[in-house]
């Protein structure tokens, strides 16, 4: 049950969360549908937050990655339960003031910012911005040259771990996109302490996202380390901050372990303060970036199924649902697995092994393959599970279809968040010649 939300419940034959019917609630708002349960999504926040209060009772830093998914609403909560927000773009940037987030508890990542994300962070004064690399720098002093009061910024730094993760979302090696190589490191904190406007906070790095073997994520604090040390050693300089990013990794099916906040919290803590120990260096104010293993588990996609399709043999191959890739790019991108179920059958056996083909014009477009799932007729309600992280936040309108309503449940009531888009909004930005 670790792939459905805290709150999950089957009731009359139908599936329930946060006290409100799935069915009744695809009836009501239409399909797809993404609803997200407070309970789950708020006690993610809070299980951080203990766990990292217990087990690093230094400064800490809880920063939910919005990339994973963001909407006002949802940074709002981000705000209320005490999390700061890692933001990617000024539009980004501009769901947190809206929401309320403090500036200083905002810090804003990327490999390619541009010129109005970076003066836009500039005149809102978050908290860091990331530096990816060495023009980034450049521009940023720049920028900064006539500031009265210093910008504060953390090095990402290319670490040169190979996370076991899928390709597309490992990030730490030496010639991925992101980060700083370590070769790299003199030349921009040479450049950092002669700049008047930017003040280094302190080192930063990322391997990778659905990350399992805490090994690798322990390596990456070692590199931080013995790269902080360094610069203490060789500059006389001594970063204040280090974090070793996010990408704790979630089960999608019942064959992925649980997420392990705690033990995660553990981990970090003890091989930051041990390796500090060792090299006599004050602990560092240790900031983490979870976003999957926040939002993921709460949201819950709902589809309704449209048509099937047989082979000639008479076996049932395919149930065509209403959505697809267009609203959850990854079983295209990544070959990404998901649990499901029926969700106005949901007591019925799971008696069918099927794909479930999604409406875009791709023949990629299947959401699910080989699931087992009650025989489905035109009609049901499909509901999967664990559909929370980068599903809307990488949606499209691929084929020009309007992105889904977004709902927040709790206590038996559901709230719009996110209004579906209307054909009108899609067409606003055509001309007619």
């Amino acid at each position: 049950m670790d792939v459905w939300p805290e709150t999950v419940a089957v009731r009359d034959g139908h599936l329930a969360v946060g006290g409100c019917d799935l069915v009744a609630l695809a009836e009501q708002h239409g399909t797809p549908l993404y609803v997200f349960d407070e309970v789950t999504l708020r006690g993610a926040m809070r299980t951080y937050r203990a766990a990292f209060a217990a087990a690093y009772p230094a400064q800490h830093r809880v920063h939910y990655a919005s990339k994973a998914l963001l909407n006002t609403a949802l940074a709002q909560i981000v705000a209320e339960e005490g999390l700061g927000l890692d933001v990617v773009s000024a539009a980004e940037l501009r769901v947190a003031q809206r929401a309320g987030v403090p500036m200083e508890h905002v810090h804003l990542h990327g490999n390619a910012k541009s010129a109005l994300e970076l003066e836009r962070a500039l005149a809102w004064n978050v908290g860091a911005i990331v530096v990816d690399n060495l023009d980034e720098l450049a521009h940023l002093c720049a920028l900064t040259a006539h500031r009265p009061q210093p910008q504060g910024v953390l090095l990402r730094l290319a670490p040169d771990i190979a996370a076991q993760t899928h390709a597309h979302i490992a990030t730490g090696s030496s010639d991925a996109k992101f980060g700083l190589p370590l070769a790299a490191l003199d030349a921009a904190v040479t450049q950092l302490l002669a700049a008047p406007g930017l003040h280094l906070l302190g080192l930063h790095a990322h391997i990778g996202s659905q990350l399992f073997r805490l090994d690798q994520l322990q390596a990456t604090v070692q590199v931080l380390l013995e790269a902080a040390v360094y610069v203490r050693d060789q500059y006389g300089y001594t970063v204040t901050e280090l974090s070793p990013g996010g990408g704790l990794g979630v089960p999608y099916t019942t064959e992925q372990p649980p997420t392990d906040i705690c033990g995660y919290a553990t981990m970090l803590a003890a091989t930051l303060t041990d390796a500090c120990t060792r090299a006599n260096f004050p602990l560092p104010r240790l900031t983490i970036e979870p976003g999957r293993s926040i939002i993921a588990r709460a949201g819950v996609a709902l589809y309704r199924v449209i048509g099937r399709k047989y082979a000639p043999d008479g076996r049932l191959l395919y149930l065509h649902v209403d959505g697809g890739m267009a609203d959850n790019l990854r079983p295209a991108l990544y070959g990404a697995r998901y649990s499901a179920l029926l969700a106005n059958r949901a007591a019925e056996p799971a008696d069918t092994v099927v794909a479930v083909a999604g409406r875009y014009c791709e023949s990629g477009d299947i959401l699910l393959r080989d699931i087992a799932l009650p025989s489905g007729a035109s009609g049901d309600v499909l509901a999967v599970a664990t559909a929370g992280a980068y599903t809307l936040s990488m949606a499209s309108t691929y084929n020009l279809v309007p992105r889904p309503a977004v709902l927040l449940l709790a206590g038996g009531s559901a709230r719009l968040i996110q209004r579906r888009e209307t054909e009108e909004e899609l067409l606003a930005r055509d001309i007619v010649l």
